[in-house]
């Protein structure tokens, strides 16, 4: 049996609501200023018309792993919901930059020169430039994307060149670690390497930190992230295709 609109509607509000109060939560605890990290909804799977749910509690961001899925998505939505910030975080194949760069306001993944640069080259010209993170293998993870911790420094001074893009900080999945501390721990990793790049380079944008998801937000925004990623809980478990 589905779920009723106006029922739904309400679903998503309150998980909506339940998300942002422990991001506040988060801030208060780590002793962070309230209001200074951003949510990102995850919309992966989830229709058009749930992401205009959400969109119509307030929030603005949102975030698409699946990139055809995503600009479909961005489409359907442009006319009546034209001040979404869309966010491309999933795998970005080199066939997939120009959708990417044609549609999407942020791309979270880039982990290779190559992919910087056809996303700066095919960038339009009438939008603003990309904002673009570099995805970092930060745990060393065997089946993780992303670059090695020891060659950001080397493409972030790289993809900060390219002229259709702004580089605006680094993003990571690490894998998941039990307990709060273990969490904090791994962020923190992140963190310590934002900041040597960020000291090294002197970019006036780069100010991102895209890291935490549902199960681990409270420890990203402990160790310092700037943007936390969260689906499940706002939108519900997920039916993948089998």
């Amino acid at each position: 049996m589905s779920t009723p609109e106006h029922d739904l509607s309400n679903i998503l509000r309150d998980n909506l609501l339940a998300v942002q109060a422990r991001v506040a939560s988060a801030c208060v605890a780590s002793g962070r200023v309230a209001g200074c990290v951003q949510l990102l909804a995850v919309s992966k799977t989830f229709s058009a018309d749930d992401v205009r749910q959400v969109a119509a509690c307030g929030q603005h961001d949102f975030g698409e792993n699946y990139i055809q899925e995503g600009v479909d998505k961005i489409i359907a939505l442009q006319d009546s919901q034209p001040a979404l910030v869309w966010h491309c975080i999933g795998p970005m194949q080199s066939n997939k930059t120009k959708l990417v760069a044609e549609h999407f306001d942020w791309a979270h993944t880039v982990d290779r020169l190559k992919i910087a640069q056809r996303l700066s080259d095919q960038r339009p010209a009438h939008l603003s430039p990309l904002n673009v993170c570099l995805q970092v293998n930060i745990d060393g993870g065997e089946t993780k994307s992303g670059i090695a911790s020891a060659d950001v420094l080397a493409l972030a001074a790289e993809v900060a060149k390219l002229p259709r893009l702004v580089l605006r900080g680094l993003m990571t999945i690490p894998d998941p670690v039990n307990g709060f501390d273990a969490q904090v721990a791994v962020h923190a990793k992140t963190r310590a390497l934002f900041d040597d790049v960020k000291a090294a380079l002197n970019l006036p944008h780069f100010d991102t930190l895209s890291m935490g998801m549902t199960g681990d937000l409270e420890a990203a925004v402990h160790a310092g992230s700037t943007m936390v990623r969260v689906g499940t809980a706002i939108f519900g478990g997920r039916a993948y295709p089998v």
